[in-house]
């Protein structure tokens, strides 16, 4: 019965974006492009940002949990795929390299740069 529920509400919820995204594309279309290459337009800079925060989250999250890496003092920022590491505190080669190595292993990083970390 819960299943139902949730797949029900899930459902509702997804007709009501869709709803509300074809209203604005309605809106916003162009004599020039069609609605569905403005759609595909808007669907991949959706997917990017989704996948740039859920990136940003997950490398933090497992820079936070590695030991000997000073996880709140890393600031994360990914752009397409691609991850930014900085700090405002110093961190040896050894937690850089770590740092770096953590990052890339994670699903979606397309590069790493490391320019940020203070060395000491």
């Amino acid at each position: 019965m819960k299943k139902f529920a949730i797949t029900a509400a899930a459902a509702t919820a997804l007709t009501l974006t869709l709803t509300l995204a074809n209203a604005a594309f309605a809106q916003t279309t162009q004599a020039t492009q069609s609605p569905m290459v403005l759609a595909a337009g808007e669907m991949t800079e959706a997917k990017e940002a989704t996948s740039d925060t859920w990136i940003t989250t997950k490398v933090k999250s497992d820079l936070m949990t590695e030991k000997g890496i000073p996880g709140t003092d890393i600031k994360v920022e990914t752009n397409k795929g691609v991850v930014s590491l900085s700090s405002t505190v110093a961190v040896t080669d050894a937690q850089k390299t770590t740092a770096v190595a953590i990052t890339k292993k994670i699903k979606g990083v397309k590069a790493v740069s490391a320019d940020g970390l203070k060395a000491e």
